[in-house]
């Protein structure tokens, strides 16, 4: 299985990096980071200083045929959907593509105070919840599993950062790999 991260207008090769190994030991498998050329202007709103998306990954599907497997983009930059103030990221459910956003994952968002071991625990919850949508998961029940929905940061800390049994069994069946337990 072929997994990919691309950030986009991302600074933080330190959290990069280390999501990469992190992702790496819990697919037991390589990641690559890529590089996609992504025009994110288009995908701007001046209304909510915000970036749509639903758009970015609509943009970002148009640049990748040449890539295969799961491509999750990393972002630094605040995200949203119509229906919603912000979203963390958002994912096709059984595609190829996802985006994970940061912004809103720094302890200094809501705090003042600087916390980077937090931000990697925050990071890796919401790119394996991405990612699980990629694998054709939905949200879980589960308050131990990272496909447990979370709509604010408080649920993103009070969520498990691995996939339950149940959701884990799926992965694992659907694509003939296997997981490390956590």
């Amino acid at each position: 299985m072929n997994l990919n991260i691309a950030p986009v207008k991302f600074s933080n090769t330190s959290l990069l990096n280390d999501v990469v190994k992190e992702i790496s030991n819990i697919f037991r498998s390589g990641v690559k980071i890529i590089n996609i050329p992504l025009d994110i202007a288009p995908a701007y709103s001046k209304d909510r200083s915000q970036y749509y998306s639903t758009q970015l990954i609509t943009d970002a599907i148009k640049l990748t045929g040449n890539h295969n497997g799961k491509i999750l983009m990393m972002v630094e930059f605040d995200l949203y959907v119509p229906v919603f103030t912000y979203v963390f990221g958002e994912a096709q459910l059984n595609g190829k593509h996802s985006i994970v956003s940061v912004c809103r994952l720094h302890e200094e968002f809501y705090s003042g105070s600087t916390n980077d071991a937090l931000l990697f625990q925050r990071t890796i919850k919401e790119s394996l919840h991405e990612l699980g949508h990629n694998f054709g998961l939905i949200h879980c029940k589960d308050w131990g599993c990272v496909m447990h929905v979370s709509q604010g940061i408080e649920e993103i800390d009070i969520k498990g950062n691995s996939y339950c049994s149940v959701c884990k069994d799926k992965i694992e069946q659907s694509f003939e790999v296997s997981l490390k337990a956590r």
